[in-house]
């Protein structure tokens, strides 16, 4: 019956390949519309509830600041949190404890709860000539007879020195580096006039015989060749002569035993930094690069106290944008406070949000930083969206009823992207996300998104009903005075007449007779209502016109704006200039040229990613981390930090053939090995390698180990009982290897990490290694990578089974190519830019997908609920509609992030750079890219329109006959 209706079966044979799928999507657009129609009417009526609810509610909670706490341990968040590296890592301290070693410790292997560390250069010479080694040792007593007083004031303070708080040898002495040891060697000789013994490089011989590895502890070595020729830095055999070297690095280990020696430990750690700077004034000849064990926290903490004071400048420039943006000629339709009052809302919900986690115990890191930026972005695109929809309103309505058509018209598309928001960051919150500080900021920006979104519902919403009722009243929008009459208002003066400008209603009335969606009542009891519509309107509201709305609200559909001067100034130049301009003819091949430069460029970038796993490159500029990590990658980049081999298990270290895949494994490194000294041992002493247990161990414990040169052995030897007058097994053992490298460290340290562990797999010994780097370099790739993934895929999911009954499936199609694109274009422009794929990359490219869905998600829809006309009528519609915020929000949030760019920090600098990516490509799809491609791409808009009927008005009454045994629908074409 319905698809015989003359006039209209155009229409109806649209819906019949799918239209079980198509009427689902109209009951449920209805459904929510209707909802939200509701919501919208509710709110209208409870202004004063609903404006200062969520003020009393973010005071309250605001007052919980008194439990901040900040991330204290920075590994937990940087590092994966479950990696074989950490496994390794705990039974690595199982075996071998560092306050289990006695003789000797590695700074870059063993890492203790507390340390200082410093990095000694000179600026001409060696640190190796006579006064400057003597300026070192110098330092050295400085820092060794350095006092802390704990607690500062009181009868009860004492005076710790290094020598009660350092890791005692066998003899309880302090360990100290063996550089120093070789160094008061050189020292004495040359005091007494005695030759100065060879220092070697990187394995020297101390005068104790002992032989100690001296790679990380001097850098930038230069050494004799065999014939005397100098070797260039960092090069040479193993134990070659040093002629000078240009750096020198200390390591001071403390232990802290209880919460009291932790204290004195962290006071030292202050006290140390503290006398290297005052050491350094005195010593300008010297550079002093000071590291400890609370820097690396310390340095990643300060980007967020760099970051206020551009974080205030931000929210006032977007302010002041945001004010502008909302300001229009006409003095009373002119919203300017409405701008100010979205940054309000958006700060009340970031103020709530915080109190939430204060009171949940949660604590702060600097990742947070980027989280005002997302509820940014987000609240602005509601805001301006709403406020567009508001202008589209008809003026002669009740306040009541326009914010409820301002809801039923926004609210959808407002939620259905906070839900975008809140796919993408709680998928990544989930315990799928193996990174900590990516889990921790998603599951905080989620919590901020929506309370955003409830008090863009409540609080923005009901300033809207207050500065409504303003523009009822035909009050200034800006200083909320009665603006009077033109008959009184010209006699006033020109600047006041500019100033007090605006169109009374009944101007309207005589020069721009309405155009709109009328809802008429029938007066008959047995009718419903009827519905009017205009066919095409070109200004309209976009409704889909095959379901009846059981409230009387209207959008103005003029097709020309007879007030032009009333218009807002983005609006105008959209409506009369860009539109026009985006889709001409010979516009567009260069647009689709612009697109495929754009994806050259993001290929040439994305095939270039690098993974950022250095923690440093997250903290501040100038800091002690950057300036200690510049060091050290300067002078000590020749050789890998010290790996240490753990063999975990009983082998039979005195079969011969075990002997040999061990020393092969070995092979190519520099090693510090027991069993390499152990059996050059037996062989000086003509014995074989090949001995029986017992008298392989009997030998081992009571001849090799008693050798003072070999006594430091002990520590790498860990002995297992067996029966009563039997030798012990050797139950697990270490040595320790160091891998020469190249300027790329840490990309060799990951490759030669998954290259001993697939050996390890294969061997009869079952060994590991570890070194305390791996746990940020083991599957660093996967855990960086993983949260977007999965929040990539579950936006296409998502997208994918609302397109069966909420959205429409070209629109689902389009918006999921339009996120993929944008996606693609800010990684590889990232990369090109400098920018490494680390956490706070990937924090930001995840939240870039819901930054691109506000932008282009309201024109796809705008564009696809279109009927009839053209491709290139409804591309210039939706432009004006949605186009126009977009445009907005994109304006005050590119210029917010301007002050963020100057703050010195690593991670603000990536957070700037990868924001400022998102803005302008989601700018470049929503303005330029989509507009021209659908003006020839599907959805099509000719389907089912019948030439010859353009401009005809088709108005279709739907009547609802009610009799004593059935409901008829009857619809006729009037």
């Amino acid at each position: 019956m319905l698809g015989s209706a003359p006039g209209l079966s155009g229409r109806w044979e649209r819906l019949e390949p799918r239209p079980r799928a198509r009427m689902l999507r109209q009951v449920l657009h209805a459904g929510l519309r209707t909802s939200f129609h509701a919501l919208g009417r509710f709110v209208a009526s409870h202004p004063v509830f609903f404006a200062s609810a969520p003020v009393l509610l973010s005071i309250l909670l605001g007052a919980s600041f008194s439990r901040y706490r900040v991330e204290e341990d920075v590994e937990s968040l940087l590092a994966p949190k479950h990696s074989l590296a950490k496994i390794e890592g705990n039974l690595v301290d199982s075996l071998f404890p560092v306050n289990r070693s006695k003789h000797a410790l590695y700074s870059d292997l063993q890492t203790p709860g507390r340390y200082g560390r410093v990095i000694v250069t000179t600026r001409k010479g060696s640190v190796l000539d006579p006064v400057h080694l003597d300026t070192i040792l110098k330092l050295h007593r400085r820092i060794y007879q350095m006092q802390v007083t704990v607690p500062a004031t009181g009868f009860n303070s004492f005076n710790y020195s290094f020598s009660y708080l350092c890791l005692p040898d066998d003899k309880n002495v302090c360990i100290i580096d063996d550089i120093i040891r070789a160094m008061e060697e050189i020292q004495a000789a040359r005091t007494s006039n005695r030759s100065v013994p060879v220092l070697r490089y990187p394995i020297t011989q101390l005068a104790d015989g002992r032989q100690a590895y001296i790679g990380h502890q001097l850098g930038g070595v230069q050494g004799w060749g065999p014939s005397g020729a100098v070797r260039a830095q960092g090069t040479g055999a193993r134990g070659e002569g040093v002629r000078s070297a240009r750096a020198l690095q200390l390591t001071y280990y403390l232990q802290a035993r209880g919460g009291l020696m932790d204290r004195v430990a962290s006071q030292w750690e202050k006290a140390f930094c503290a006398e290297l700077q005052h050491f350094a004034a005195l010593h300008p000849k010297l550079g002093l690069y000071p590291s400890t064990s609370s820097s690396l926290r310390t340095d990643f903490q300060f980007s967020s106290v760099l970051a206020r004071r551009p974080l205030l400048a931000s929210l006032g420039v977007c302010g002041v944008l945001a004010l502008l943006c909302c300001s229009m000629r006409d003095c009373v339709r002119s919203k300017p406070w409405l701008g100010l009052l979205a940054l309000l809302s958006i700060t009340l919900s970031g103020l709530t949000a915080a109190g939430i986690l204060n009171l949940t115990g949660a604590t702060y890191n600097s990742t947070y930083l980027g989280i005002p930026f997302v509820m940014l972005g987000h609240g602005l695109f509601g805001s301006f969206e709403i406020l567009s929809s508001w202008r589209r309103t008809r003026e002669d309505q009740h306040v009541k009823e326009r914010v409820a058509s301002v809801f039923e018209d926004v609210m959808l598309r407002f939620s259905g992207s906070t839900m975008l928001h809140l796919m993408t960051l709680g998928l990544a919150a989930s315990p799928l996300t193996n990174m900590e500080a990516v889990r921790l900021f998603c599951r905080t920006a989620a919590l901020a998104v929506t309370i955003s979104y409830v008090y863009m519902l409540s609080f923005y919403s009901s300033c809207l009903v207050f500065t409504g009722y303003l523009e009822t009243g035909y009050r200034h929008g800006c200083f909320c005075r009665r603006v009077p009459k033109p008959d009184r208002l010209d006699s006033k003066p020109a600047w006041y007449r500019c100033l007090m400008y605006t169109r009374y209603q009944d101007e309207a009335q005589t020069t721009n007779p309405p155009h709109a969606v009328a809802h008429a009542h029938t007066p008959n009891p047995n009718l419903t209502h009827t519905h009017t519509v205009n066919h095409p309107g070109v200004h309209g509201h976009v409704a889909n016109s095959t379901h009846t709305h059981p409230h009387s609200h209207t959008h103005s559909t003029a097709s020309t704006d007879p007030h032009p001067q009333d218009s807002h100034l983005l609006l105008g130049c959209v409506r009369r200039c860009y539109g026009d301009w985006i889709t001409n003819t010979y516009v567009k091949p260069f647009v689709v040229l612009l697109y495929l430069v754009y994806i050259s460029f993001g290929l040439m970038g994305f095939l270039q990613v690098t993974q950022g796993s250095d923690p440093s490159a997250l903290v501040a500029m100038d800091t002690a981390t950057v300036l200690y990590t510049r060091a050290q990658q300067r002078y000590f980049s020749s050789y890998s930090p010290v790996i240490g081999f753990y063999i975990y298990e009983s082998a039979p270290y005195w079969n011969a053939s075990v002997q040999r895949d061990l020393l092969e494994y070995a092979k190519g490194f520099q090693r510090i090995s027991w069993l390499e000294a152990y059996l050059n041992y037996l062989s000086d002493r003509n014995q074989s390698t090949s001995q029986p247990r017992e008298n392989f161990t009997r030998t081992l414990r009571h001849s090799f180990l008693r050798e003072p040169q070999f006594a430091h052995f002990a520590d790498d030897i860990i002995f297992a009982e067996r029966g009563q007058g039997e030798e012990p097994d050797v139950a697990a053992s270490r040595i320790f290897l160091v891998a020469k490298t190249t300027e790329n460290k840490r990309e060799e340290m990951s490759v030669l990490l998954d290259t001993l562990r697939r050996l390890s797999l294969t061997s009869r010994v079952r060994f590991l290694i570890f070194n305390p780097s791996f746990v940020y370099l083991d599957r660093y790739a996967a855990a960086v990578s993983s949260p977007l993934r999965h929040s990539l895929l579950a936006v296409l999911f998502l997208l994918g089974l609302s397109s069966l009954a909420v959205v429409e499936p070209l629109v689902s199609v389009w918006l999921g190519l339009t996120l993929l694109s944008v996606q693609f274009g800010v990684l590889g422009f990232m990369t090109l830019w400098g920018v490494e794929l680390d956490c706070m990359s990937v924090l930001c490219l995840i939240s870039a997908l819901g930054h691109s869905a506000d932008c282009s998600g309201p024109l796809l829809c705008g564009f696809a609920s279109g009927r009839g006309e053209s491709r290139t009528r409804w591309v210039r519609v939706a432009l004006e509609r949605h186009g126009v915020p977009s445009l907005q929000t994109l304006i005050c949030y590119s210029v917010a992030l301007v002050p963020v760019g100057s703050v010195r920090s690593n991670l603000t600098r990536t957070l700037f750079r990868c924001l400022t990516l998102t803005a302008g490509c989601s700018a470049l799809h929503t303005l330029a890219f989509l507009p021209t491609l659908l003006t020839f791409l599907p959805p099509s808009k000719s389907r089912g329109h019948r030439p010859g009927e353009e401009g005809q008005r088709q108005e279709v009454e739907c009547v609802e006959m009610n009799d004593s045994t059935r409901v008829v629908d009857q619809i006729t074409t009037v």
